[in-house]
């Protein structure tokens, strides 16, 4: 195991999602029911899958473009998301 990897990928992700509507939701919903454990338990499963998506979607694309494409394309992507996120909550 590349301890670097999983620590750089542990500490990004970790640093990313802290604050971010997933945490909030869970906030919320916890606040307002009396079934913390399943609500952690679903969150854990949802964030497990997703996860999973994008490491063998990312797997999967290493395969067939340049990384270097994979940078601008994924850039690209983040930036718009941001800008239509911004656009549509003005």
């Amino acid at each position: 195991m590349d301890w670097k990897i999983f620590f750089t990928s542990f500490s990004t992700i970790f640093i990313a999602e802290l604050g971010d509507k997933t945490q909030l939701m869970a906030l919320s919903m916890s606040s307002q029911s009396k079934s913390t454990t399943e609500i952690l338990l679903g969150a854990c499963l949802a964030l497990i899958l997703t996860t999973i998506i994008g490491v063998y979607a990312g797997k999967f694309m290493k395969d067939w473009l340049p990384e270097e494409y994979l940078r601008y394309i994924s850039g690209g992507l983040f930036v718009l998301i941001g800008a239509y996120i911004l656009w549509k909550g003005l």
